[in-house]
């Protein structure tokens, strides 16, 4: 195994210890919470009881504090229902109730203006918005969707995405050939067949999700690069049997090999090809791709 597989395959087993390492990709360790974790009934002593419904994480899980707390809280409430479209948000009352400063109040409410999931107006103050002026690509918005109410509409809408993307980014990362990224992808691939070997799934995953990402980063193509991160939500959210990537399978493994084989040959039309079969769904499932929904 190359130094730098090594490297990989230590840095993921150390995120338990929260140690961070090159290619650790460990943004939403909120998807490997107890559900008891992630869930809970703190009622606020309010008349609108389903404020208290908040959506319930270790603290420091982030990295961000207070104020990082208080974005997850309200940005749960939002995107599961629990604050509904239009709904005032008063930041004394939410200062009060969850203990926290007015600066941390009005930062927080600026972290979900910019998501799109509050404005603020003079004379009108702050409300929710509607789903239909959230940022869907939000890495936090689809983790919320991810794991609320929304959750089945989420999956299905990253893995029909994944299918408009990540065929593209193959074939055009084939004429793109960097030694270093096919050193790299190489590595990821043999991270995740030592890891299948050795029944690790968390460090599977998140070679999993390095190897998309670099893949992606290769293309040639900057505004593919910015919905890289989409895809390393969809990884790490799927939870479900909906694509290749979901569970480590000697189909899955080959399929990324072939992949990087064809990118090495300069060969989009092989790596488009296997990046399709890679992306389709388990046999046990209805469908083997996304199929077009009636309106």
């Amino acid at each position: 195994m190359s130094t730098l597989a090594h490297t990989m395959m230590t840095a993921a087993r150390s995120a338990d210890s929260g140690l961070a390492g090159p290619g650790e990709l460990d943004r939403y360790p909120y998807a490997q919470a107890p559900a008891a974790d992630r869930v809970g009934a703190p009622v606020w002593e309010t008349a609108d009881p389903e404020l208290g419904r908040v959506g319930r994480r270790s603290a420091g899980s982030r990295g961000r504090g207070l104020h990082g707390q208080l974005v997850q809280q309200l940005g749960q409430m939002i995107v599961s229902g629990d604050l509904g479209a239009d709904r005032p948000l008063v930041p004394e009352e939410i200062g009060q109730r969850f203990e926290v400063s007015r600066t941390v109040v009005r930062e927080s409410l600026r972290v979900l203006e910019a998501k799109g999931l509050v404005s603020a107006r003079p004379n009108v103050g702050t409300r929710v918005r509607p789903v239909s002026d959230w940022n869907l690509l939000d890495p936090d918005i689809i983790e919320w969707r991810a794991f609320g109410p929304q959750r089945d509409d989420q999956r299905r809408e990253l893995s029909e995405l994944r299918w408009t993307i990540e065929p593209l980014a193959a074939r055009l990362a084939a004429g793109h050939g960097r030694p270093d990224i096919q050193q790299r992808l190489s590595d990821m691939v043999e991270i995740m067949a030592h890891a299948m070997a050795q029944g690790d799934a968390l460090t599977y995953s998140r070679a999993d999700a390095e190897f998309h990402s670099l893949l992606i980063q290769v293309a040639g193509n900057r505004m593919l690069e910015h919905l890289s991160g989409i895809v390393s939500s969809a990884l790490q959210v799927s939870g479900n049997p909906v694509t290749g990537c979901d569970r480590p399978t000697e189909a899955s493994l080959g399929h990324h090999g072939r992949i990087a084989d064809a990118l090495a040959a300069g060969d989009g039309t092989a790596a488009e090809a296997a990046m399709r079969q890679l992306l389709t769904v388990h046999p046990e499932v209805e469908r083997v791709v996304p199929a077009p929904r009636e309106h």
